[in-house]
């Protein structure tokens, strides 16, 4: 890529963070890892501190609330550090007397972040600790609205590192005002790239010639079918897709809801204070969503009644209303309605039957989204196995608020994260939840050990006597 400024700065910042590793790396034990990443945990996690970058964020991206940041940067910073608490991150891994072989912990050297306006603290508190606790340096690209975020989230960092006399160089971020080639130069030097938000950015990282972990885009899906708890489905989606006014890649963006439950879901949305549009009005909706083809920023991730008034629907929803769910049945890029909409609108879709919405859950992740995870409310044990073997996803949700589960809740077993990587229907190295494993590599030591050659007749016994020789 052609650069339209001197990079010099980027390198000369590479370079503090590679020698501050080094030596973070030398002198490393599981303690200090450990002990650098609870620094940071407790950077975002301390009320003040929290409320503080929950009230900037908010002001300096205008996307979400304060509330819900709030929450996000206290519990996700939480789960994360359960994950790792007991997580070997220096060493030796293990020593097996059979194979031979020592497994020993080695960081991967200077991280190079680029993190979303979305979540301009949780995201890079998530990766820095991530880092840190496997030996890592690291240097975060915030987007430009994040950047006054991530000034004052690497502050209270080093305010932390202060205390426990870390290195703040372990810890550094380009610059303001920051610039596409300055986060181009970052990924092309650093050990490894790791990139949420932009599929653009995504797309840079690996091509950039560095090793690099990018997640795919979110466009969740979500079937509720006829064996349901409506109830349960209805306040679990209302409380999902209106957290942080649908900021994540895991709201809610398409309902699909089987014939024999339509009605009775929809008198189970609306007592939660979801308000349905008709198929009638759909056009006006995506007319002012989409003004001139783009996302209206005036009403993407606000409040509801911000939502309402961008939308022209104040006085014909009822009060209280949380979020809107448009009937619709196209899919595909001449239907905006079938994409990632990032506000409290949803797409609701009436399916023929189970069979039904399974196709249309399937067409809706072709068109975007694959990869990442669709949902699935149902009273069926055996429903949510048949999706996993057959959907184009990486997880499959079943009775769950989907915004709080893909990125690991305290009630499933996912890692907390706020990265999902979606495979390769999503074109992503990983499939995982972006965690502690991924920042981490291990050196081999091989010893030799007695032979285990095994014979032709051991190997091919069964297959000569069904192919012959």
């Amino acid at each position: 890529m052609p650069f339209s400024a001197d990079n010099s700065h980027v390198d000369a910042l590479f370079s503090q963070a590679r020698l501050a590793q080094a030596d973070y790396e030398a002198y490393g034990s599981q303690a200090r890892y450990d002990s650098a990443a609870q620094a940071a945990a407790w950077a975002i996690m301390e009320p003040a501190r929290n409320k503080q970058l929950a009230e900037l964020a908010v002001e300096v991206t205008g996307l979400g609330n304060v509330p819900d940041k709030i929450t996000k940067n206290h519990r996700k910073t939480l789960g994360l550090m359960r994950d790792i608490a007991d997580a070997q991150t220096f060493g030796i891994l293990s020593d097996d007397a059979k194979t031979g072989i020592t497994e020993i912990a080695r960081p991967l050297g200077v991280i190079g972040a680029v993190v979303p306006s979305t979540n301009p603290a949780a995201t890079p508190a998530n990766n820095v600790i991530n880092a840190l606790k496997c030996g890592n340096a690291i240097i975060l690209s915030p987007s430009p609205k994040g950047v006054s975020c991530c000034e004052m989230l690497l502050a209270f960092i080093h305010a932390e590192f202060d205390k426990i006399g870390e290195d703040k160089r372990l810890v550094q971020m380009i610059p303001a005002p920051g610039s596409k080639a300055d986060t181009q130069r970052l990924l092309e030097l650093a050990d490894l790239a790791v990139v949420t938000g932009s599929q653009d950015n995504v797309r840079r990282a690996y091509s950039s010639g560095s090793p690099a972990m990018g997640v795919g885009a979110g466009n969740v899906a979500v079937i509720v079918d006829e064996t349901a708890d409506l109830a349960a489905a209805a306040a679990k989606i209302t409380a999902s897709k209106t957290f942080d006014n649908a900021t994540s890649c895991s709201s809610e963006n398409a309902l699909v809801v089987v014939d024999a439950i339509y009605d009775a879901f929809l008198d189970a949305m609306g007592a939660q204070g979801g308000a349905l549009v008709p198929t009638a009005q759909a056009a006006a909706i995506v007319a002012r969503l989409w003004p001139d083809g783009h996302l209206n920023r005036e009403a993407i991730a606000k409040d509801a009644d911000v939502l309402i008034e961008k939308l022209g629907m104040a006085g014909s929803v009822p009060a209280g209303t949380k979020f809107i769910a448009v009937e619709t049945d196209g899919i595909g890029p001449d239907h905006p309605l079938s994409g990632e909409k990032l506000s409290r609108v949803v797409a609701l879709y009436r399916a023929r039957d189970y069979d039904d919405a399974v196709a249309i859950t399937k067409r809706i992740l072709t068109y975007q989204g694959a990869g990442h995870s669709i949902g699935l409310h149902t009273a069926d044990i055996d429903r949510p196995v048949d999706l996993g073997r057959h959907m184009p996803t990486c997880r499959v949700i079943v009775n769950q608020a989907h915004t709080f589960a893909t990125g690991g809740s305290f009630e499933n077993g996912l890692p907390f994260s706020l990265s999902m990587g979606c495979g390769s229907w999503g074109g992503n190295s990983i499939d995982d939840n972006l965690h502690w494993k991924h920042f981490i590599q291990r050196t081999k030591v091989v010893r030799p050990i007695p032979a285990r050659e095994p014979s032709l007749d051991a190997i091919f016994s069964a297959y000569w006597e069904k192919a012959g020789k």
